[in-house]
Protein backbone atom coordinates (compact mmCIF):
# COMPACT_ATOMS: atom_id res chain seq x y z
CA UNK A 1 0.00 0.00 0.00
CA UNK A 2 3.30 2.53 0.71
CA UNK A 3 4.05 2.15 -2.99
CA UNK A 4 0.65 2.52 -4.32
CA UNK A 5 0.78 5.43 -2.34
CA UNK A 6 3.83 6.69 -4.33
CA UNK A 7 2.62 5.57 -7.57
CA UNK A 8 -0.62 8.07 -6.92
CA UNK A 9 0.88 11.15 -7.80
CA UNK A 10 3.03 10.24 -10.06
CA UNK A 11 -0.02 8.77 -12.43
CA UNK A 12 -1.50 12.08 -11.49
CA UNK A 13 1.56 13.87 -13.22
CA UNK A 14 1.19 11.51 -16.36
CA UNK A 15 -2.02 12.48 -16.55
CA UNK A 16 -1.64 16.17 -16.14
CA UNK A 17 1.11 15.99 -18.90
CA UNK A 18 -1.32 14.38 -21.41
CA UNK A 19 -3.98 16.87 -20.53
CA UNK A 20 -1.73 19.71 -20.99
CA UNK A 21 -0.32 18.31 -24.51
CA UNK A 22 -4.19 18.12 -25.33
CA UNK A 23 -4.95 21.55 -24.20
CA UNK A 24 -1.86 23.04 -25.92
CA UNK A 25 -3.21 21.23 -29.54
CA UNK A 26 -6.55 22.04 -28.62
CA UNK A 27 -5.74 25.78 -28.74
CA UNK A 28 -3.10 25.52 -31.61
CA UNK A 29 -6.44 24.19 -33.89
CA UNK A 30 -8.39 26.95 -32.42
CA UNK A 31 -6.07 30.18 -32.55
CA UNK A 32 -6.41 30.41 -36.27
CA UNK A 33 -3.98 33.41 -36.36
CA UNK A 34 -4.47 35.12 -39.46
CA UNK A 35 -1.50 37.46 -41.44
CA UNK A 36 -2.78 41.14 -42.60
CA UNK A 37 -2.08 43.37 -45.50
CA UNK A 38 1.18 44.69 -43.68
CA UNK A 39 2.37 42.23 -42.86
CA UNK A 40 1.17 41.72 -38.64
CA UNK A 41 -0.46 39.22 -37.27
CA UNK A 42 -3.86 39.07 -35.71
CA UNK A 43 -6.27 36.73 -34.01
CA UNK A 44 -9.84 36.36 -35.03
CA UNK A 45 -12.95 37.12 -33.17
CA UNK A 46 -13.13 35.84 -29.51
CA UNK A 47 -14.12 32.26 -29.25
CA UNK A 48 -14.77 29.79 -26.13
CA UNK A 49 -11.26 28.63 -25.33
CA UNK A 50 -12.02 25.08 -24.17
CA UNK A 51 -8.34 24.62 -23.60
CA UNK A 52 -8.61 26.55 -20.39
CA UNK A 53 -10.93 24.14 -18.76
CA UNK A 54 -8.07 21.08 -20.53
CA UNK A 55 -5.51 22.79 -18.51
CA UNK A 56 -7.29 22.79 -15.39
CA UNK A 57 -8.56 18.70 -15.85
CA UNK A 58 -5.11 18.47 -15.43
CA UNK A 59 -4.47 20.30 -12.53
CA UNK A 60 -7.76 19.05 -11.24
CA UNK A 61 -6.08 15.01 -11.93
CA UNK A 62 -3.02 15.60 -9.94
CA UNK A 63 -4.84 17.33 -7.40
CA UNK A 64 -7.03 14.34 -6.72
CA UNK A 65 -4.05 11.67 -7.45
CA UNK A 66 -2.01 13.54 -4.70
CA UNK A 67 -5.45 13.42 -2.14
CA UNK A 68 -5.78 9.60 -2.81
CA UNK A 69 -2.00 8.85 -2.34
CA UNK A 70 -1.86 11.14 0.88
CA UNK A 71 -4.85 9.21 2.23
CA UNK A 72 -3.26 5.95 1.19
CA UNK A 73 0.08 7.02 2.93
CA UNK A 74 -1.96 7.75 6.38
CA UNK A 75 -4.00 4.71 6.21
CA UNK A 76 -0.32 2.39 6.28
CA UNK A 77 1.06 5.06 9.01
CA UNK A 78 -1.93 4.16 11.27
CA UNK A 79 -1.11 0.38 11.16
CA UNK A 80 2.88 0.71 10.17
CA UNK A 81 4.83 3.91 10.57
CA UNK A 82 8.11 2.63 8.53
CA UNK A 83 10.42 4.67 6.65
CA UNK A 84 8.64 4.11 3.37
CA UNK A 85 5.24 4.91 4.99
CA UNK A 86 6.65 8.35 5.99
CA UNK A 87 8.75 8.35 2.70
CA UNK A 88 5.36 7.81 1.30
CA UNK A 89 2.95 10.43 2.96
CA UNK A 90 5.87 13.76 2.31
CA UNK A 91 5.89 12.77 -0.98
CA UNK A 92 2.38 13.14 -1.20
CA UNK A 93 2.05 16.43 1.28
CA UNK A 94 4.74 17.54 -1.22
CA UNK A 95 2.73 16.91 -4.27
CA UNK A 96 -0.12 18.68 -2.76
CA UNK A 97 1.71 21.78 -2.17
CA UNK A 98 2.58 21.68 -5.75
CA UNK A 99 -0.95 21.21 -6.67
CA UNK A 100 -1.56 24.25 -4.92
CA UNK A 101 0.78 26.15 -6.43
CA UNK A 102 -0.51 25.29 -9.86
CA UNK A 103 -3.83 26.12 -9.00
CA UNK A 104 -2.76 29.60 -8.14
CA UNK A 105 -0.86 30.42 -10.41
CA UNK A 106 -3.16 29.06 -13.29
CA UNK A 107 -5.70 31.13 -11.32
CA UNK A 108 -3.38 34.36 -11.65
CA UNK A 109 -2.76 33.54 -15.12
CA UNK A 110 -5.77 33.96 -15.89
CA UNK A 111 -6.39 37.14 -14.44
CA UNK A 112 -3.22 38.59 -15.97
CA UNK A 113 -4.07 36.98 -19.47
CA UNK A 114 -7.58 38.68 -19.22
CA UNK A 115 -5.67 42.17 -19.49
CA UNK A 116 -3.85 40.91 -22.83
CA UNK A 117 -7.07 39.52 -24.39
CA UNK A 118 -9.39 41.47 -26.28
CA UNK A 119 -11.26 44.41 -25.61
CA UNK A 120 -13.96 43.37 -23.06
CA UNK A 121 -16.85 45.63 -24.89
CA UNK A 122 -15.96 43.49 -28.05
CA UNK A 123 -16.63 40.13 -26.12
CA UNK A 124 -19.78 38.79 -25.52
CA UNK A 125 -20.81 38.86 -20.96
CA UNK A 126 -21.19 35.08 -21.66
CA UNK A 127 -17.94 34.22 -23.31
CA UNK A 128 -16.09 37.04 -20.30
CA UNK A 129 -17.34 34.80 -18.06
CA UNK A 130 -17.24 31.62 -19.47
CA UNK A 131 -13.09 32.52 -20.42
CA UNK A 132 -11.96 34.37 -17.36
CA UNK A 133 -13.97 34.66 -14.36
CA UNK A 134 -15.51 30.97 -14.32
CA UNK A 135 -12.25 29.58 -14.51
CA UNK A 136 -11.02 31.91 -11.45
CA UNK A 137 -13.75 30.50 -9.57
CA UNK A 138 -13.18 26.72 -10.11
CA UNK A 139 -9.68 26.94 -9.70
CA UNK A 140 -10.34 28.90 -6.40
CA UNK A 141 -12.79 25.91 -5.14
CA UNK A 142 -10.12 23.78 -6.48
CA UNK A 143 -7.68 25.25 -4.35
CA UNK A 144 -9.59 25.43 -0.95
CA UNK A 145 -11.22 22.05 -1.36
CA UNK A 146 -7.41 20.39 -1.49
CA UNK A 147 -6.50 22.82 1.63
CA UNK A 148 -9.43 21.47 3.58
CA UNK A 149 -9.17 17.64 2.27
CA UNK A 150 -5.51 17.50 2.67
CA UNK A 151 -5.01 19.22 6.07
CA UNK A 152 -8.27 20.50 7.60
CA UNK A 153 -11.38 17.50 7.44
CA UNK A 154 -9.12 14.88 8.33
CA UNK A 155 -9.89 11.88 11.36
CA UNK A 156 -6.85 10.39 10.96
CA UNK A 157 -3.84 11.66 13.09
CA UNK A 158 -0.78 10.89 11.03
CA UNK A 159 1.88 11.07 13.45
CA UNK A 160 1.15 10.98 16.81
CA UNK A 161 -1.46 8.08 18.95
CA UNK A 162 -3.51 9.34 21.83
CA UNK A 163 -6.86 11.03 22.27
CA UNK A 164 -5.08 14.22 23.36
CA UNK A 165 -2.64 14.60 20.64
CA UNK A 166 -5.22 13.79 18.25
CA UNK A 167 -6.85 16.83 19.36
CA UNK A 168 -4.43 19.15 19.63
CA UNK A 169 -3.11 17.65 16.13
CA UNK A 170 -6.85 18.73 14.53
CA UNK A 171 -6.63 22.02 16.01
CA UNK A 172 -3.17 22.18 14.15
CA UNK A 173 -4.59 21.34 10.98
CA UNK A 174 -7.60 23.38 11.29
CA UNK A 175 -5.21 26.23 11.69
CA UNK A 176 -2.60 25.50 8.79
CA UNK A 177 -5.38 25.17 6.88
CA UNK A 178 -7.27 28.61 7.56
CA UNK A 179 -3.57 29.89 7.17
CA UNK A 180 -3.15 28.87 3.32
CA UNK A 181 -7.18 29.30 2.58
CA UNK A 182 -7.83 32.75 3.62
CA UNK A 183 -5.14 34.78 1.77
CA UNK A 184 -6.44 32.19 -1.40
CA UNK A 185 -9.63 33.29 -1.16
CA UNK A 186 -8.79 36.97 -0.31
CA UNK A 187 -6.83 37.34 -3.68
CA UNK A 188 -9.11 35.44 -5.52
CA UNK A 189 -12.17 37.80 -4.57
CA UNK A 190 -9.78 41.00 -5.11
CA UNK A 191 -8.92 39.99 -8.72
CA UNK A 192 -13.02 39.50 -9.27
CA UNK A 193 -13.24 42.37 -7.64
CA UNK A 194 -10.70 44.44 -10.51
CA UNK A 195 -11.87 42.03 -13.44
CA UNK A 196 -15.89 43.35 -12.76
CA UNK A 197 -14.49 46.63 -12.13
CA UNK A 198 -12.30 46.64 -15.67
CA UNK A 199 -15.55 45.52 -17.37
CA UNK A 200 -17.72 47.74 -16.14
CA UNK A 201 -15.91 50.89 -16.93
CA UNK A 202 -14.30 49.54 -19.88
CA UNK A 203 -11.27 51.30 -18.82
CA UNK A 204 -7.96 50.22 -17.50
CA UNK A 205 -7.97 50.22 -13.81
CA UNK A 206 -8.29 53.92 -12.01
CA UNK A 207 -5.35 53.89 -8.97
CA UNK A 208 -8.13 53.61 -6.15
CA UNK A 209 -9.42 50.50 -7.33
CA UNK A 210 -5.69 49.00 -7.19
CA UNK A 211 -5.41 50.25 -3.60
CA UNK A 212 -8.65 48.35 -2.97
CA UNK A 213 -7.90 45.25 -4.31
CA UNK A 214 -4.23 45.09 -2.27
CA UNK A 215 -6.10 46.27 0.87
CA UNK A 216 -8.39 43.01 0.05
CA UNK A 217 -4.71 41.07 -0.47
CA UNK A 218 -3.50 42.77 2.18
CA UNK A 219 -6.02 41.69 4.88
CA UNK A 220 -6.69 37.96 3.89
CA UNK A 221 -3.02 37.51 4.20
CA UNK A 222 -3.07 39.42 7.70
CA UNK A 223 -5.85 37.36 8.81
CA UNK A 224 -3.51 34.06 7.02
CA UNK A 225 -0.95 34.55 9.19
CA UNK A 226 -3.00 35.07 12.16
CA UNK A 227 -3.88 31.51 11.79
CA UNK A 228 -0.61 30.76 11.29
CA UNK A 229 0.79 32.13 14.31
CA UNK A 230 -1.98 30.28 15.83
CA UNK A 231 -0.51 26.81 14.75
CA UNK A 232 2.87 28.14 15.26
CA UNK A 233 2.28 28.52 19.10
CA UNK A 234 0.17 25.22 19.57
CA UNK A 235 1.60 22.17 21.66
CA UNK A 236 4.94 21.06 19.46
CA UNK A 237 5.74 17.53 18.77
CA UNK A 238 8.38 15.63 20.43
CA UNK A 239 11.82 15.65 18.95
CA UNK A 240 12.74 12.44 16.76
CA UNK A 241 16.06 10.77 17.81
CA UNK A 242 18.98 11.47 15.78
CA UNK A 243 19.89 8.85 12.87
CA UNK A 244 23.25 8.10 11.75
CA UNK A 245 23.62 8.41 7.98
CA UNK A 246 20.77 11.57 7.93
CA UNK A 247 23.25 14.16 6.02
CA UNK A 248 23.75 11.43 3.28
CA UNK A 249 20.34 10.40 2.74
CA UNK A 250 18.93 14.35 2.77
CA UNK A 251 21.62 15.07 0.13
CA UNK A 252 20.59 12.41 -2.15
CA UNK A 253 16.95 13.50 -1.26
CA UNK A 254 17.60 17.25 -2.66
CA UNK A 255 19.46 15.59 -5.71
CA UNK A 256 16.44 13.36 -6.64
CA UNK A 257 13.94 16.32 -5.63
CA UNK A 258 16.26 18.50 -8.29
CA UNK A 259 16.41 15.91 -10.90
CA UNK A 260 12.68 15.34 -10.62
CA UNK A 261 12.09 18.88 -11.30
CA UNK A 262 14.31 19.68 -13.90
CA UNK A 263 13.64 16.66 -15.90
CA UNK A 264 9.97 17.31 -15.71
CA UNK A 265 9.99 20.80 -16.73
CA UNK A 266 11.87 19.09 -20.05
CA UNK A 267 9.72 16.96 -20.95
CA UNK A 268 6.91 19.62 -20.46
CA UNK A 269 8.92 22.50 -22.73
CA UNK A 270 9.50 19.60 -25.16
CA UNK A 271 6.03 18.44 -25.00
CA UNK A 272 4.97 21.90 -25.82
CA UNK A 273 7.75 22.51 -28.45
CA UNK A 274 6.60 19.54 -30.13
CA UNK A 275 2.93 20.76 -30.64
CA UNK A 276 4.21 24.17 -31.49
CA UNK A 277 6.46 22.32 -34.59
CA UNK A 278 3.06 20.91 -35.83
CA UNK A 279 1.76 24.57 -36.45
CA UNK A 280 3.15 25.83 -40.32
CA UNK A 281 3.44 29.62 -40.66
CA UNK A 282 3.05 31.24 -44.09
CA UNK A 283 5.48 33.63 -45.44
CA UNK A 284 3.17 36.77 -45.91
CA UNK A 285 3.33 38.29 -49.61
CA UNK A 286 0.14 40.62 -51.15
CA UNK A 287 -2.25 39.02 -52.84
CA UNK A 288 -2.92 35.94 -49.93
CA UNK A 289 -6.39 34.80 -49.82
CA UNK A 290 -8.10 34.47 -46.20
CA UNK A 291 -6.93 30.69 -46.72
CA UNK A 292 -3.43 31.26 -46.91
CA UNK A 293 -3.25 34.00 -44.35
CA UNK A 294 -4.16 31.32 -41.58
CA UNK A 295 -2.01 29.12 -39.54
CA UNK A 296 -2.38 25.33 -40.32
CA UNK A 297 -1.86 22.95 -38.07
CA UNK A 298 -0.47 19.59 -39.28
CA UNK A 299 -1.87 16.61 -38.39
CA UNK A 300 0.34 14.29 -35.41
CA UNK A 301 2.27 11.45 -37.93
CA UNK A 302 4.51 8.82 -37.05
CA UNK A 303 7.92 10.58 -37.70
CA UNK A 304 6.84 13.62 -35.91
CA UNK A 305 6.00 11.23 -32.91
CA UNK A 306 9.38 9.96 -32.82
CA UNK A 307 11.36 13.49 -33.70
CA UNK A 308 9.76 15.25 -31.72
CA UNK A 309 7.02 14.03 -29.15
CA UNK A 310 8.66 10.73 -27.89
CA UNK A 311 11.59 12.70 -26.80
CA UNK A 312 9.20 14.24 -24.38
CA UNK A 313 7.60 11.01 -23.49
CA UNK A 314 11.20 9.38 -22.64
CA UNK A 315 11.72 12.43 -20.30
CA UNK A 316 8.35 12.32 -18.16
CA UNK A 317 8.76 8.10 -17.91
CA UNK A 318 12.18 9.32 -16.76
CA UNK A 319 11.14 11.49 -13.98
CA UNK A 320 8.57 9.23 -12.85
CA UNK A 321 10.73 6.32 -12.73
CA UNK A 322 13.63 8.33 -11.54
CA UNK A 323 11.75 9.51 -8.35
CA UNK A 324 10.19 6.25 -7.34
CA UNK A 325 12.95 4.38 -7.40
CA UNK A 326 15.15 6.53 -5.68
CA UNK A 327 11.89 6.99 -2.96
CA UNK A 328 11.99 3.35 -2.55
CA UNK A 329 15.57 2.70 -2.80
CA UNK A 330 16.47 5.23 -0.15
CA UNK A 331 13.91 3.38 2.85
CA UNK A 332 14.76 0.41 1.62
Amino acid sequence: MAKRAIKAPLVGLIATWLMFMIADYVQSLAQRTVYLDNGDTWNPEPRFQLEIYLFLVGIVAFALCALAGQKLALKVRATEDSALAISAHRLNNLAVVVALVAGAIFAIGSFLGAWDSYNPQDVPVGLRLLNVYLPIILTTALVVFVILAAFVFRTDAPDLPGVDVDEDRQKLQRAIGMAYASPIIGTAIAIIFGLVVYDVTKTSLDVWIWVIIQSLIAVSIIIGTKFASKARTSNPLPPKPRRTGLAAVNLNLVLAIVFGVVVTLMAFIMGFGAISNLATWPEWSEGMSALEQQVQMAAPSLGWFLEDMLPALVLLGLAVFGIYRTTITRNS
